[in-house]
């Protein structure tokens, strides 16, 4: 299976609201990584102590994340941002939320659809942002309308 060129797309043109370039960047970055599956990208995005939620509904960290994407075991192939919202909380915090149409593929299968993202970035070692927190959760086909 291929990955899809419609990453090579600025997430900024998926923005909903106030421009925030640095925040877009982050993101964009993660989202590269993710599709090129760059652990050390990964790795230089998350928090040590990270605390995601995926799809499933259980507790992930940073390790198993990495070990994921490194082992092969996620492999993202397209991932095409339909909006992106950034809500600054002092200089520090921000909070992201994506909708994304996702196709990953996971242990072998594939998996495609809508996903909502929300994740919360930190200035935890200045100036380094980080992924601290976040949840990913799919969409239903009741809200794609």
């Amino acid at each position: 299976m291929t990955v899809s060129h419609e990453h090579l797309e600025p997430l900024s043109s998926a923005l909903v609201g106030e421009p925030d370039p640095e925040i877009v960047s982050l993101e964009s970055r993660l989202r590269a990584a993710q599709l090129a599956a760059d652990v050390a990208e990964l790795d230089a995005l998350i928090a040590e102590d990270l605390l995601f939620v995926g799809p499933d509904g259980r507790l992930a960290t940073k390790a198993q994340d990495l070990g994921a994407h490194s082992s092969g075991a996620v492999r993202f192939r397209e991932h095409v941002p339909e909006t992106l919202h950034v809500r600054r909380l002092g200089s520090d915090v921000a909070v992201t939320s994506l909708r994304a149409r996702l196709v990953v593929e996971v242990l072998g299968a594939v998996t495609r659809g809508t996903y909502q993202y929300t994740r919360v970035w930190a200035r935890v070692v200045t100036p380094s942002w980080r992924v601290v927190a976040g949840h990913v959760s799919a969409v239903s086909q009741d809200a794609n309308g």
